[in-house]
């Protein structure tokens, strides 16, 4: 099962880091534009060939995001998560979008610090 996860709550646990993985769904150039903080890129068409390496350990929590709200690439990467066997998957439906409309910041190819 994939619960939901706020943007408040996202931040938090970024500004408190456990054991977590932030995953963004997007396309690798459109994660090299931009992603949050600490984010690895996994788009749905990866998925079977990077989560073994990427996230070993099942148990552990894993937060997928896409664009916004339209978007369903995050629940794609979601759902074949958990259909592999992940046990703590939560999405944040509020997105790239949400986040940079908060006034949060993003990671980009050209930085690599927060822009």
């Amino acid at each position: 099962m994939v619960t939901e996860i706020t943007r408040d709550e996202l931040k938090q646990k970024l500004d408190h880091p456990k054991k977590f993985t932030l995953i963004d769904a997007l396309p690798p150039e459109t994660y090299r534009q931009g992603h949050l903080p600490g984010a690895l890129n996994m788009p749905p068409e990866q998925v079977e060939r990077l989560a073994t390496s990427m996230l070993p350990q099942k148990d552990n929590e894993v937060i997928v995001y896409c664009a916004g709200p339209s978007c369903h690439a995050s629940e794609d990467v979601a759902l074949q998560l958990v259909d592999m066997g992940y046990s703590h998957v939560r999405r944040y439906v509020g997105g790239k979008m949400d986040w940079i409309d908060a006034g949060l910041p993003v990671v980009n190819r050209s930085t690599q610090q927060a822009a």
